[in-house]
């Protein structure tokens, strides 16, 4: 199982696995970076963390 980003705009998805964690699905969070907060993807296993996929000028959420 693959974590599902899909563009609420465009309907555009796309899958996250982290390949380093026998391919792990990646989970939606976010950071506090001084207020603003910043979504990204994090690997439950390991907790590495990446910036979540963009579309159409945003942040492409988790379904």
């Amino acid at each position: 199982m693959t974590a599902t980003y899909t563009c609420s705009k465009c309907n555009m998805a796309v899958n996250a696995t982290r390949a380093n964690c026998s391919n792990e699905p990646l989970i939606n969070d976010s950071l506090d970076n001084n207020g603003t907060k910043i979504q990204i993807s994090k690997c439950p296993k390991c907790q590495g963390k990446i910036k979540s996929p963009m579309c159409c000028g945003q942040d492409i959420n988790a379904t």
